[in-house]
């Protein structure tokens, strides 16, 4: 049985990317590249949207979020942000729910089957997928800002990575204390 988009999941989408950018860009005051990089202490934010209200919206949350954060902060850098950026953010954010749960629908049941197992595939996944992340958001701003490229992998991981560990605890805190939201918004 195949889900339809609805419009609760795009209003979701805007709504979670909108926050996700009003976060990094108010409650990340820390520049690490003047211009293109800060300290993103609400990194997780998007894998653990990812986690818990499916993929999709744990990818524009991540798009969204990215464009608001680049807009508000004044960090906007032409194709960069819209492409790049933004795009890996959003993978970033949607494909470790994506491949960790694979053909299943419940994160409760999952968690259940171990919290260690849980924890460490999501800590595993979300890592991986944010390692991938900057190594071509560092390749991106390289080309279009004129940095150099290692010095923003240097940068953008430690802006990203330390916050992005907290992924898995942040769902466990969370998952269950949702589970009545779950009934309401559709899981896609």
């Amino acid at each position: 049985m195949k889900k339809k988009l609805s419009f609760v999941n795009i209003i979701f989408f805007v709504v979670f990317g909108v926050l996700t950018g009003v976060l990094w860009a108010y409650l990340c005051p820390i520049p690490l590249i003047p211009g293109a990089v800060h300290f993103r202490t609400f990194a997780f934010i998007i894998v653990v949207i990812g986690y818990l209200f499916g993929p999709v919206t744990g990818f524009f949350s991540g798009y969204i979020g990215t464009i608001v954060w680049a807009l508000l902060s004044g960090n906007f850098i032409p194709l960069h942000s819209p492409l790049a950026d933004g795009i890996t953010v959003g993978l970033s954010a949607a494909l470790p729910a994506l491949v960790h749960m694979r053909g299943k629908k419940d994160l409760l049941a999952l968690i259940d089957e171990g919290k260690g197992k849980f924890i460490g595939l999501s800590l595993f996944w979300s890592l991986l997928f944010g390692v991938l992340m900057i190594l071509t958001t560092s390749l991106s701003l390289s080309y279009f800002a004129g940095l150099e490229y290692s010095y923003c992998v240097i940068w953008i991981g430690i802006a990203d990575v330390v916050p992005i560990a907290l992924t898995p605890f942040v769902v466990l805190l969370l998952a269950k204390r949702m589970k009545n939201i779950r009934n309401i918004v559709p899981y896609i």
